[in-house]
């Protein structure tokens, strides 16, 4: 197939000073691999915390990252090096869902059919151009969507999994926090899985050195029990399929699913960009086809019961950091995810994770998630001042995080992610229209003494002018 013909780059085995790797071009084979593993090893927290998190096979979701990611360079015809693992965009989501009675079913059948809307809207973008993102989603909506989605999950960690074991969780805060901030390199892209390793061995030592501990276990339960529970893991096979399971579908759990769709939309977009940067390829014509390849994936990926899949920025640092931008070095990662994915007892051990350190995991990984949202804004200017801005993202980001929620009849009601999302795309298109066709200038709502501060406090010294 066109596109997957990898030329040897120079000797293979040595880049001169400003040189990288092309996406058609491969180091020796055993360079290529062990770059493969490196990919997977960079992905591998990330994509194991997604499905448990969401109450879905870990083992499943490696092997449908690997699937997913084939999938994927085929249908960029080998342009676009990119890995596609376990969306985290999803787990505020599964616990709505959760919260409304619905199980894994309901929530992979609500991920199948955000998957297959994410792909219509590739085909969309594929045939009229990149532009049409920037003109439904601009960046102040984007950013709203993005931060309300990460701060909605807050509630989870608090009253979930934080209470297992307050002070596990707070010691994996402090050293996933430290090593996001200390390490450099590839050390420091895969620092949440370090903190998962580090909380992971500080509550075994604890089983051992402590004993049991009183506090609420995963089912919210006062009692005593240990950390980790290792029954699974013996019971586990080494060699066997991930469980599988159909999806069903309700239409409460796709509402609440389908305001996703415009953070995958505005994060896939993201990635092509960076990577198209990266690598000197300018790929505005191959974002649609990466959208529709991206939906396409998770519609495979939850039909068998996977969480959706999304492209990881992990990986694109891997890329950065070692100018290696081969999709043969992809290839090689994903025959090792779906070769993990074949180990149900590897899977069993990151079940087995505590819920203590997904606790201090999480406190991290949410916030991130929420202020990925503010760095929208940031690097695209949004301005505050301007009603037109500050009103519709106020409004829906304070609807999502409080769980504000509109009541339409006895079965059918908004709330939370899916109203707040409502809220931010309507409202700023709505009042877009309706300024334009009054004739209101964009006049500052908010007073000098909060707009304007950032200059002059710097200007004299911190002290008032």
């Amino acid at each position: 197939m066109a596109g997957f013909g990898w030329k040897l780059h120079g000797d293979g085995r040595h880049l001169k000073p400003g040189e990288v790797v092309r996406p058609d071009e491969r180091l020796t084979w055993g360079r290529t691999i062990a770059l493969g593993a490196q990919h997977v090893v960079s992905m591998i927290g990330a994509c194991f915390v997604a499905p448990v998190l969401m109450g879905l096979d870990p083992g499943l979701a490696l092997m449908a990252s690997g699937v997913a990611t084939v999938l994927f360079l085929v249908m960029t015809r080998g342009r676009i090096p990119s890995y596609l693992g376990s969306s985290l965009s999803f787990v505020g989501v599964s616990a709505v869902i959760a919260g409304q009675g619905g199980n894994a079913g309901t929530l992979t059948g609500a991920m199948l059919v955000v998957g297959a809307c994410l792909a219509g809207c590739g085909i969309v973008i594929h045939l009229l151009g990149a532009r049409v993102i920037h003109a439904v989603l601009p960046p102040v909506v984007t950013g709203a969507v993005v931060m309300l989605i990460g701060f909605n999950l807050a509630p989870v960690t608090a009253s979930t999994y934080w209470p297992q074991d307050q002070w596990t969780a707070l010691a994996t805060m402090l050293f996933t926090g430290l090593a996001l901030v200390v390490l450099r390199g590839f050390w420091s892209r895969i620092a949440i899985f370090l903190g998962l390793v580090f909380g992971y061995v500080l509550s075994w030592v604890l089983d051992r050195t402590a004993g049991m501990i009183h506090s609420a276990n995963g089912a919210g339960k006062v009692t005593d029990h240990w950390r980790i529970d290792f029954s699974g893991v013996q019971k586990a096979d080494w060699i066997g399929l991930p469980t599988f399971h159909a999806p069903n579908f309700s239409a409460s759990a796709i509402l609440v699913a389908l305001p996703v769709l415009v953070a995958l939309v505005a994060e896939n977009a993201g990635h092509v960009k960076a990577v198209g940067e990266m690598t000197g390829d300018p790929l505005e014509d191959k974002m649609g086809m990466a959208i529709v390849a991206d939906g396409t994936a998770t519609v495979l990926s939850t039909a068998v019961g996977g969480p959706a899949t999304t492209t990881y920025a992990e990986n694109i640092g891997v890329m950065a950091a070692t100018r290696v931008y081969s999709t043969a070095a992809y290839s090689a990662a994903a025959a090792f995810a779906v070769l993990f994915g074949l180990c149900p007892k590897f899977g069993a051990v990151v079940v087995a994770i505590p819920g203590g350190v997904l606790g201090g995991i999480t406190v991290i990984l949410y916030g991130m998630i929420g202020l990925l949202g503010a760095q929208i804004w940031i690097r695209n200017g949004v301005d505050f001042t301007v009603p037109l801005n500050l009103i519709p993202a106020a409004t829906g980001v304070i609807i999502a995080i409080g769980g504000v929620s509109l009541k339409f009849t006895e079965h059918f009601e908004l709330g939370g992610i899916a109203l707040g999302t409502l809220i931010v795309l309507t409202g700023y298109h709505s009042l877009r229209w309706l300024s334009r066709a009054a004739g209101q200038g964009r006049m500052p709502l908010l007073d000098a003494g909060t707009s304007g501060y950032d200059g002059s406090a710097d200007r004299n010294d911190g002290q008032a002018p």
